[in-house]
């Protein structure tokens, strides 16, 4: 017996999800193809007459999933099973990342009206709403909700204006991602909310992020970077894919070390992907020495998107991005190696020129441009604690941050200039 979903992309039905015998398959509506400004769904679903099969489908349709004890808490919620993308995309699959809505065959886009459908939530809501996210990821269930975003981590899409929060019902499209603490992670809101200011401020075009208190509750209000306002004044979304969707890998296999994409085949894919491909190969580099240098070290190929802009694809804003170096209970492998190295701790010179030559790039210009963020990274992450715009000056996962950004810091400038240090490890634990 089949199980079908329309899938749909802004205003248009361009395909058919079906469930055939437990697994997916994907079709591209005909009336889909012959449109000239048809565009796929994603890199690794391009536009054919032919259906993808599970293999090649599941890929980027349990991408928009959220994943963990997320997922399992809302496939109870709904009574079906924890693997059922199927069922999972039937029950939240209105409000996904990117452009991309599921409807039952017959059903019609729900189009929001000129005030759009959003529910304004008073301060208590909002304490409520953070205490309930545990218990009912997405707010699964809730009735006219239908929300999914990818992830392990709490969240919720939400919209934002001026000081009120909201909730998008009926087909409105979110603003805004709200991130709460993450549970047994010490002071999570202010150290995200600190790297991505960083990433700002190193002009690494991350999306705008905001620490957001209620009741003396504190999460992270992310601007969405796939939202944007029109000329008439309505939100409209924007279609975008991360980059296990792209290479068509599943989201259970997001971390190299299980399989996943190395850095080599996220730069493959920029390159191949984005036009003009150059300006991308390079902020991805950025952002690659970045998350090295901050001690972010779950930067897996799910923490990094391809936006469609248009027709053309762009690298998309940096996000999820925070020090997870500085919680001795984590891990200390990075998610991809540089080199052939997952920890930050023995990355010699050699395996930055490694990681260069892998990703296509020439190992002079490469080193130049990691010694330059390694030299100006340290004082802007400490003007940037000092900022009284800001609430970084007295927190002290901050503080513990900016040490470890200092300490990385010196060690790759030491072992990228004195040829000595490549047999010297070092021996500060918290790097």
């Amino acid at each position: 017996m089949a199980h079908e979903l329309e899938v749909w992309l802004f205003a248009d039905r361009v395909g058919t999800l079906a469930l055939v015998d437990g697994r997916l398959n994907f079709c591209y509506a005909p009336d889909w193809l012959s449109q000239p400004g048809a565009v796929a769904l994603s890199t690794s679903l391009p536009l054919q007459a032919e259906p993808f099969d599970d293999r090649k489908a599941r890929p980027f349709f349990a991408g928009l999933l959220p994943e963990g004890q997320m997922r399992r808490l809302i496939a109870l919620q709904f009574q079906v099973s924890g693997q059922n993308d199927f069922a999972l995309l039937d029950h939240i699959g209105g409000e996904c990342a990117g452009a991309v809505t599921f409807l039952k065959p017959g059903q019609v886009l729900p189009v929001p009206t000129r005030n759009d459908d959003v529910q304004w939530l008073s301060d208590e809501e909002v304490v409520a709403i953070l205490d309930e996210l545990p218990r009912r990821p997405m707010l699964a269930g809730k009735d006219g909700l239908r929300l999914s975003l990818a992830g392990a981590q709490e969240k919720l899409p939400v919209v934002f204006d001026g000081d009120r929060i909201g909730l998008p019902f009926n087909g409105t499209p979110s603003s805004h991602i709200l991130k709460p603490a993450i549970h047994a992670v010490q002071d999570s809101v202010m150290n995200e909310g600190f790297c991505m200011a960083l990433a700002d401020i190193m002009q690494l075009k991350p999306a705008k992020t905001k620490v957001h208190v209620v009741s003396g509750r504190s999460f992270l209000l992310v601007e969405r970077y796939d939202r944007l306002i029109d000329a008439q004044g309505h939100r409209q979304r924007l279609h975008q894919e991360d980059f296990c969707q792209a290479l068509g890998v599943v989201p259970e296999m997001k971390y190299q070390n299980e399989g996943g994409p190395d850095l080599t085949q996220c730069f493959d894919l920029v390159r191949r992907a984005t036009r003009p491909s150059a300006p991308q190969v390079l902020r991805l580099f950025d952002c690659v020495i970045f998350n090295a240098l901050i001690g972010n070290h779950d930067a897996h190929a799910k923490n990094f998107s391809l936006l469609y802009s248009g027709k053309a694809l762009v690298l998309a804003p940096l996000y999820d991005t925070l020090s997870t170096a500085v919680y001795p209970t984590l891990t200390p492998k990075m998610a991809m190696k540089i080199g052939t190295k997952y920890k930050f701790s023995e990355v010699q010179a050699r395996h930055w020129d490694q990681f260069a030559e892998g990703v296509g790039l020439a190992k002079a210009q490469a080193k130049r441009r990691i010694l330059e963020l390694a030299k100006s990274l340290p004082a802007n992450a400490r003007k940037l604690q000092s900022d009284p715009g800001y609430a970084f000056v007295d927190n002290a996962v901050v503080e513990q941050i900016n040490v470890l950004i200092e300490q990385r810091c010196a060690l790759t400038i030491r072992r990228l200039t004195d040829p000595a240090s490549e047999n010297n490890a070092y021996a500060g634990s918290s790097v």
